[in-house]
């Protein structure tokens, strides 16, 4: 199935203006982050307590702020789900190393301190807990499974291709690594373990969508030996291009589908895989193989060492 027809798009043209494009999200999430204190974590890496309560009636979130405030100064209340529904969402950070039946004290003190705010009948929809050391753990093993997917990978394609298209791999993916994240802060996403996982999730996909352009780019080095590695990533991006679109088309609307209906618990690794494919897709097509020609031609190798390591 072809849904583009003799495509002949310059890719390789705009790749200055893509990685421009990258670096002004990152900076502007950067200058985000910094104002707002850092990446914001979820309970899962800081460690805290999570309760999920539902009111009988509409109750303000200041309101629920103020009676919870003997527990804890520095707690985040916000909507949950559906209006309709009167849900709230209350976190509150771990401040010293508890441990055992200790656990669920910060859980029980909210439950009481709303039961003496006489905000109505309510009832705890569901409670998260995890203590600090074990968040901290999770977080190095979240930073550690990361790094190691991204060395096998530049593994893999280095054996499979050659070192600078393994370099323009990596770097594509540390592309959509980063701007995924960047877009999570502006929309004020918290950084969890299905955060993660869908960030590990498109790590791959990305790795994929460019292994299918690199392995074109090689049939095309072996055939088209007068051409420029320009006119030749070119031509083999323009060729994949159905492919790309079909894939990540169907795709998208898996996850948008998950977005829209998984439920507030999915919306952050919906929101993740949403994000990812756009750009793992759009990093495949302009960051990838533009890296391996940048290093080829600041490498003064060019045209035949491509050509060598296709043939």
């Amino acid at each position: 199935m072809h849904i583009f027809e003799n495509a002949n798009f310059n890719f390789v043209k705009w790749r200055w203006h893509a990685i421009g494009l990258s670096w002004a999200i990152v900076v502007a999430a950067a200058i985000v982050a910094y104002s707002r204190g850092g990446v914001p974590m979820g309970i899962d890496f800081t460690g805290g307590t999570s309760v999920v309560v539902k009111f009988e009636q509409a109750v303000h979130e200041d309101v629920v702020r103020s009676a919870i405030s003997p527990v804890s100064a520095e707690s985040v209340v916000q909507s949950y789900g559906a209006a309709a529904d009167h849900e709230v969402l209350i976190r509150l950070r771990e401040t010293v190393q508890e441990e055992g039946a200790n656990l669920d004290r910060i859980a029980r003190a909210v439950v009481d301190a709303l039961t003496k705010a006489n905000l109505g009948k309510f009832e705890v929809i569901s409670t998260e807990i995890v203590g600090p050391v074990i968040g901290k753990d999770l977080q190095l093993k979240g930073i550690y499974a990361t790094l190691a997917s991204l060395v096998g990978i530049l593994f893999y394609i280095w054996l499979r291709f050659q070192f600078n298209f393994g370099v323009g791999a990596i770097v594509a993916t540390f592309h959509d690594i980063i701007v995924t994240m960047a877009f999570l802060v502006f929309f004020n996403y918290d950084l969890s373990l299905n955060v993660v996982a869908a960030i590990l999730t498109i790590t791959g996909y990305s790795v994929n969508d460019t292994i299918v352009i690199f392995d074109r780019i090689r049939e095309n080095l072996r055939t088209k030996r007068k051409d420029n590695l320009e006119h030749v990533v070119n031509i083999s991006v323009n060729q994949t291009l159905s492919r790309t679109a079909i894939t990540a088309g169907t795709t998208l609307l898996t996850v948008v589908s998950l977005y829209l209906f998984g439920g507030e618990v999915l919306k952050g690794f919906a929101f993740t895989m949403i994000v990812g494919i756009l750009t793992g897709t759009y990093s495949s097509m302009y960051i990838a193989a533009s890296i391996a020609i940048i290093l080829e031609k600041s490498q003064g190798r060019g045209r035949s060492k491509a050509v060598r390591k296709a043939s």
